[in-house]
């Protein structure tokens, strides 16, 4: 009788002999044009998308390639701007996890403004960043916003989580940079420092959805 081995293909066999075949994880990848390493993943998201994992705090950070000009496009829920997946899927900082929160995110003395890009690279960073999602208002009045917020464990300078966040739409010319994405980061750090919801939620939560993370996770 001849062998099993002989009657499996090769490939199949290899699977076999591996457990399974896997295919690739999505959304770990950078979007095209992207000069920043995919990462590892931690948890998925809403839409059973891997989170991705960028460099995390650099001692010098430089200017990050952005998607080609006009290729990503906004979306809007209740009136509020949302990012392109593709291009802003998020990613976040391998310095920051759930066993280390009380040294990093939710220490006293504050984390962000250790960690954050100068604004001479991300002064650089917004007007190309704005290019890409063809944004035509002021760029005083439109956010360069972390889509994984830096209290959140968010990578500082991954073009994957960043993105030009235009004003809400009430929002009045001249008045500056005033969104309502900002308040719902900081119930959310404040419910992942207080231990009512995990890091890896937040996170989760934030991607698939900003106006609906608190719902989500039933902090409203």
């Amino acid at each position: 009788m001849p062998s099993v081995r002989r009657l499996v293909p090769p490939v199949v066999l290899a699977c076999l002999l591996l457990a399974g075949c896997k295919s690739p994880s999505l959304g770990t990848s950078a979007p095209s044009g992207s000069g920043s390493p995919a990462g590892g993943a931690a948890g998925t998201t809403g839409s059973g998308r891997a989170i991705a994992v960028g460099a995390g705090p650099q001692k010098h950070y430089t200017v990050q390639r952005q998607p080609a000009p006009g290729t990503c496009h906004y979306r809007y829920e209740h009136g509020e701007p949302l990012e392109d997946p593709k291009c802003t899927p998020g990613a976040i900082s391998p310095a920051v996890t759930q066993a280390n929160l009380k040294s990093t995110i939710c220490r006293k003395g504050g984390y962000t403004s250790g960690v954050r890009p100068s604004a001479y690279v991300t002064g650089k960073e917004k007007k190309l960043n704005a290019a890409s999602y063809d944004y035509t208002g002021g760029l005083s009045e439109g956010e360069y916003d972390h889509l994984i917020s830096l209290q959140l464990g968010g990578d500082p300078n991954d073009p994957r989580n960043l993105w030009v966040e235009p004003a809400d739409p009430h929002h009045k010319a001249s008045q500056g940079i005033n969104n309502k994405k900002d308040p719902v980061e900081t119930k959310l750090h404040t419910a992942v420092c207080a231990g009512r919801i995990t890091l890896a939620a937040a996170q989760q939560a934030i991607v698939t959805d900003w106006t609906t993370a608190l719902s989500r996770l039933h902090l409203q």
